[in-house]
């Protein structure tokens, strides 16, 4: 696996796949390498050669007071799991390489970026949809990989994708969860003892939710109540907000028609964690995944 440093030698190596007619395939990730990022790279792997991860913590993503300084930070660990797979390249630029002096320029997707996540963290995305972006235009995949726990920034990166008319295709691959439930991420690092156990109370809710609905519950407010039940049972989690928006707007639905996203986010102590579930409907009924 070659390490890549520089903007100029990651554009090099993509040029030279493209002219030789390769499909490229592109997982970006902040590092703290865990299953869910490793099952991205191997649906990459099964559509493309060669494929580039991307390691890099994101600044301009953080807001005052968020964890960008204790964000987890594994290198070494990270590039062992990736040679495991075979990565190709690994491209981990320092933040002055996508950030040089004199930077200003910034990505916004209106509409989309100001709900729930952009509510509770506000630039977030204006942050996100800028370094995807130029990591986009740097790597210039033909595919791009995002995992579905983020279900709000692939939505953004869709619709940024789209108005930008950028040859990338972007897809997004399912949850993957750790056996009790609770959704992985590399936050889940903070997680110590009671507040571990705590943390499940996002997948409970869902769950919660999905009961009602297989047995027949349709109005939105009652399903938002049942989550929010039971992540105020929890004492270790304050509860950040919990809804069911469409999926393509992300406004909030009163009845499940379209197809709709449940979104949970809660801080479990001090670690703030998101999680979700699609509810679609299928032959006339509805059909949840979690």
């Amino acid at each position: 696996m070659d390490i890549i440093r520089t903007v100029e030698w990651m554009k090099q190596v993509a040029r030279a796949a493209r002219s030789e007619g390769r499909i490229l395939g592109f997982v970006p990730t902040m590092g703290a390498l865990h299953e869910g990022h490793l099952s991205l790279v191997r649906a990459a792997q099964l559509q493309c050669r060669p494929v580039v991860v991307s390691i890099f913590v994101n600044p301009i993503q953080f807001g005052p007071g968020e964890d960008f300084e204790r964000y987890p930070r594994q290198f070494e660990r990270d590039c062992a799991l990736l040679e495991s797979l075979a990565v190709d390249y690994l491209f981990a630029p320092e933040a002055g390489e996508l950030y040089p002096a004199g930077f200003r320029t910034y990505v916004h997707v209106e509409g989309l970026s100001e709900r729930l996540e952009g509510r509770s963290r506000p630039g977030h995305f204006r942050g996100v949809a800028t370094v995807v972006l130029k990591l986009l235009e740097i790597v210039q995949p033909t595919f791009a990989y995002f995992g579905r726990k983020d279900a709000q920034q692939a939505r953004i990166v869709r619709q940024m994708v789209a108005d930008l008319n950028l040859d990338t295709q972007i897809q997004v691959s399912p949850i993957v969860r750790e056996p009790d439930g609770l959704a992985m991420s590399s936050r889940n690092a903070y997680l110590q003892g009671a507040e571990r156990q705590a943390a499940t109370a996002l997948f409970r809710a869902l769950t919660a939710a999905r009961r009602e609905i297989e047995a027949g519950e349709r109005d939105a407010l009652r399903l938002v109540a049942a989550m929010r039940a039971v992540l105020d049972r929890e004492p270790l989690v304050a509860t950040d907000y919990a809804e069911i928006v469409d999926a393509d707007t992300f406004e909030p639905v009163l009845r499940l028609r379209s197809t709709c996203l449940a979104l949970v986010a809660a801080f479990v102590g001090n670690t703030r964690l998101i999680d979700n579930m699609v509810i679609g409907p299928v032959d006339d009924e509805l059909k949840v995944e979690i």
